[in-house]
């Protein structure tokens, strides 16, 4: 084929060349404009429609569940099984209808609420707010029973019933004032009861009641009640403040009083130790000087039995026999002899005595008579002469 070509460029065969624009191939051109077109129609509807109208969700194929709510479908007007957390997801277009619904807590506002009193006095509760909450997993039971409106139903139409109830069983000064605080509470419990009983999907959470609008000829009558009640307040809080004053006083007085007796008992205790220290103090010397005088005395009267007991030993006829010749010797001058009339004497002790100097020899007497005047003639007493 090379070679042809080359012998036909040779002899000057015509080469072929690409047809110039506009002139062939403007089918396929059109058709690939075409598809472009439909393909962008397709992502505006799947994208831009979803969020442009509810009722533009039966056209779109992929839409969006928002945070806090699950995504509920109808097929053919059945309500399908099939819940859908948040996020994007795929539905058929045309067929299948999607609704968002709210499963985290919301506020209902229930607005213009009238009723009648037990006296027949019309009054309007301008707003009450119910918090409340759809259990995610009964989402499909209430929705089935009660339709994707279902507060319309146990909230919005179940407040207005409630608040004619209590209405027309309290009067307004109990509607208006006394009971006011309670209403809340009754309308919360009052509502969760039955949805408990009839809806349990839905929960209760607070409700929220505003002060009801009365006639302005009662109003005033209400606020004139006041100020006099107002009055009658301060007067009875200016007199708790002069009791309250008066009690102050009482209980300073009463503290000062408390104290100078603490003080006074206190000052006397401390007296009273002083004395019993005083007496304890005095106790004690006595309790040493009676010891030490007893002692004394016993030492005494040991030293004299003692001394007593020496002398019961001590007091022999021969010691008192020396004692008497100690006793004479010093006296100026003795006669010894069978006479000695003007003499006074131990009879006993002269006749041992005389006993003694009659067995003494002779020699010996005188020679005890040499010492006794030697003795006394150097003493200066006279002489000793023995009979």
């Amino acid at each position: 084929m090379d070679q042809q070509q080359q012998q036909q460029q040779r002899v000057g065969a015509p080469q072929y060349r690409p047809p110039p624009p506009g002139q062939g191939g403007g089918g396929s051109e059109s058709s690939s404009v075409l598809f472009v077109l439909v393909g962008f129609l397709a992502i505006f509807s799947m994208l831009v429609l979803p969020s442009v109208s509810t009722i533009s969700n039966s056209f779109s194929i992929l839409h969006q569940v928002p945070e806090g709510h699950v995504g509920v479908y109808w097929r053919g007007g059945a309500l399908l099984k099939t819940i859908t957390d948040p996020g994007f997801h795929l539905k058929l277009p045309l067929i299948t209808q999607y609704e968002p619904v709210q499963v985290t807590l919301q506020t209902d506002q229930v607005k213009d609420i009238p009723c009648g009193t037990k006296g027949g006095v019309m009054i309007n509760f301008e707003k009450i707010e119910v918090v409340n909450r759809l259990r995610k997993e009964y989402v499909y039971e209430t929705l089935l029973n009660y339709g994707v409106h279902y507060d319309n139903t146990w909230i919005y139409d179940k407040i207005h019933h409630e608040i004619n109830q209590f209405c027309s069983s309290n009067s307004l000064q109990d509607v208006y004032i006394d009971v006011f605080d309670q209403i809340d509470e009754k309308m919360k419990d009052a509502l969760q009861v039955d949805c408990t009983k009839y809806a349990p999907g839905i929960e209760i959470i607070n409700v929220r009641v505003t002060k009801p609008k009365i006639p302005d000829s009662i109003r005033r009558n209400f606020e004139q009640m006041e100020e006099e009640r107002t009055k009658v307040l301060i007067a009875i809080e200016r007199q708790r403040v002069v009791e309250k004053e008066a009690e102050t006083r009482k209980k300073m007085a009463i503290s000062e009083a408390e104290k100078n007796a603490n003080v006074s008992k206190i000052l006397m205790e401390q007296k009273l130790m002083e004395k019993d220290s005083s007496r304890r103090q005095e106790e004690i010397e006595n309790a040493m000087y009676l010891a030490r005088e007893k002692s004394l005395a016993d030492a005494d009267f040991y030293k004299v039995m003692r001394e007593a007991e020496a002398n019961k030993l001590k007091l022999t006829p021969q010691f008192l026999e020396l004692k008497f010749i100690e006793a004479i010797a010093d006296n100026t001058k003795i006669f010894f002899g069978d006479k000695v009339p003007n003499m006074v004497l131990d009879q006993r002790l002269l006749g041992n005595f005389l006993k003694v100097s009659r067995e003494v020899p002779k020699d010996v007497s005188k020679e005890m008579t040499k010492e006794a005047n030697a003795d006394n003639g150097e003493t200066g007493n006279p002489e000793v002469e023995y009979a």
